[in-house]
């Protein structure tokens, strides 16, 4: 099983490479089948998991070693379901794609797309994490210029050159490090595990700290780096828009909580103040521009903004309920999000529009679309028994442990976000049937069906039963903050975590 892991990355992109013989009548037909057996073998990797000292199917060899770069990969508990929720969700937007133009090219990109993101989740080495992270802007760069609508390419350079300028910031971030490691032990290193064993005073961590975080505030997108995302989803074609909510953006998240966090504890907790209130600005901010949309592809968007900055709450709240909920909640809206612009496209297919003003009265024309819009809108809510409750109640809890302003305005945030679904859905499906065109549409077709109620059944599976996921991130997550507390060298750092509750375990002391 020492290649399982690599297959598991590279199985997409040999694909894609494959795709280019096959014609474009049956390319639709050979991505469903081949993003199907991807997911299948991240399913394997679940099911043989198995961390060793917190990781598993790690794999190490030696690439330009005198500067300690190194093909190296592993995965935990924390990467695990980010590369499983990869894998699904671009199988299920495969499934569901209905665009015909250039179809083979779209796919080929989203298979090479999908390796990238893959790739991100497992790489252990510093400088292959980045080039993961690098390439899959070219990708999605193209699926927007070339797939989008409107203004589509504004949409795809201001996206590229966001994070390609966040990605400047990273690898600065990422040089100095292995520059410091080397000034510790003698030997340049970009192995992440290795440099989690480092040590740095708070007055080199808060540079660093600073450097990293613009590249994962970028991608996240946090508040005020986010106002790419709004011309990304507006422009993008569906399968782009999904692909860019359900993993793109976790990438951001991940970010924080695999470098950031552990390797700079002292400043983490310098910061946290100041990452908290960021948060909560995109949690309430981008509620209310949600609200003022009349668009029903941009509430999503924002919705995703507010999302993520309960994500963040999860996160710098430092506590095992907070950041096994902040990870949680990174899966539970990585299968909302896509589903959500998954059921916004087959409308747009119906209709060629996404305005509020062009609907209403659909739930009796569509009461199959309306009930799967309705069970994935719950779930994006919230509402107790449905994935969301899961992460959003852990990752509040967290964090009142910490402030109760914070949670209470991260609370105040989640009341809005209903608030404005609520006004989403009854202006849609609820009304009289005013235009004439609507009467005519059709409901869910069998691929539709096929490609949306699986997200569905995940929204309320593991709503009920979160502990699928949670005994496997817990663990990690622990991992990860035992190390911070061990490595803290501030007073404040120690009595943050301890005020999260936070206890060292016996034999970590």
């Amino acid at each position: 099983m020492e290649y399982f892991l690599s297959l598991v990355i590279f199985f997409p992109a040999v694909a894609a490479v494959l795709g280019f013989l096959i014609d474009e009548a049956s390319i639709k037909t050979y991505a469903v089948t081949m993003s199907f057996i991807e997911f299948v073998l991240s399913l394997v990797l679940w099911i043989l998991y198995e961390p060793v000292d917190g990781i598993a199917f790690s794999v190490l060899h030696p690439f330009i070693s005198e500067y300690g770069i190194n093909y190296f990969i592993g995965v935990d508990g924390i990467s695990l379901f980010l590369v499983i929720l990869s894998t699904l969700v671009t199988f299920l937007a495969l499934l569901s794609l209905s665009i015909k133009e250039r179809a083979k090219n779209l796919i080929i990109c989203i298979l090479f797309l999908e390796m990238t993101m893959v790739g991100v989740f497992v790489a252990l080495d510093a400088i292959l994490f980045y080039i993961f992270w690098e390439l899959s802007l070219i990708p999605m760069l193209y699926i927007i210029g070339a797939w989008g609508s409107g203004k589509r390419i504004y949409a795809a350079v201001k996206f590229f050159i966001y994070t390609f300028l966040g990605s400047m910031f990273l690898l600065v971030g990422l040089v100095a490090m292995s520059y410091f490691y080397h000034e510790a032990t003698g030997e340049y290193s970009f192995n992440i595990l290795n440099w989690q064993s480092l040590s740095l005073p708070l007055s080199t961590q808060i540079p660093l700290f600073l450097a990293f975080s613009v590249a994962f505030a970028i991608k996240t997108p946090c508040f005020p780096f986010h106002t790419w995302l709004q011309y990304a989803h507006g422009q993008a074609p569906t399968i782009g828009s999904v692909l860019l909510a359900a993993v793109l953006l976790k990438m951001g998240t991940y970010g924080f909580v695999r470098f950031s966090l552990p390797l700079f504890p002292d400043a983490s907790v310098y910061f946290s103040g100041m990452m908290c209130a960021v948060a909560i600005v995109m949690i309430i901010y981008a509620s209310f521009i949600a609200f003022a949309q009349k668009d029903i592809k941009q509430v999503i968007a924002y919705s995703s903004i507010a999302h993520m900055g309960v994500i963040m709450l999860g996160i710098f709240s430092m506590s095992r309920e907070g950041m096994s909920g902040a990870v949680f909640l990174m899966i539970s809206h990585g299968i909302v999000s896509g589903g959500l612009f998954m059921l916004v496209g087959f409308l747009y297919d119906r209709r060629h529009t996404k305005l509020f003003s062009e609907f209403g009265g659909l739930a009796r024309v569509m009461p199959l679309y309306a009930f799967c819009f309705c069970v994935v809108l719950l779930g994006s809510i919230g509402l107790p028994l449905t994935i969301g409750f899961v992460g959003e109640f852990l990752s509040l809890a967290g964090i009142f442990k910490i402030s109760f302003s914070y949670a209470l305005l991260g609370g105040l945030g989640i009341i809005m976000g209903a608030i404005y679904s609520m006004n989403l859905y009854k202006k849609t499906f609820f009304g009289a049937l005013v235009h004439e065109e609507n009467k005519k549409l059709r409901d869910l077709n069998r691929t539709e069906l096929c490609s949306i109620v699986p997200i569905c059944v995940l929204v309320v599976v593991l709503g009920v039963a979160p502990n699928l996921m949670l005994k496997s991130i817990e663990p990690s997550v622990t991992q990860s903050l035992e190390l911070m507390f061990n490595k803290a060298s501030q007073t404040a750092t120690r009595a943050y975590m301890e005020k999260a509750n936070f206890k060292v375990r016996s034999d970590a002391k």
